[in-house]
């Protein structure tokens, strides 16, 4: 799976990560390095809940291969 992510920096030289695709998927960090490591682990736990509350309400869930 390939998601499109935005980082910017913002006012205080944070940078800031998200996924348009997942809302909510928000993430920061104080280098662009640690910005993408931030997002990525947000994303795995962002599809990791949303799996769960589609087992839940026993919908199709996805499979997270980490």
């Amino acid at each position: 799976m390939r998601l499109h992510v935005v980082i910017e920096k913002d006012e205080s030289g944070y940078y800031v990560a998200e996924v348009p695709a997942l809302p909510g998927c928000v993430s920061q960090g104080e280098t662009l390095t640690e910005a993408r490591a931030n997002i990525k682990e947000a994303i795995i736990g962002w599809l990791k809940v949303m799996n769960d509350r589609a087992r839940k309400h026993k919908t199709h869930g996805i499979e997270v291969l980490v």
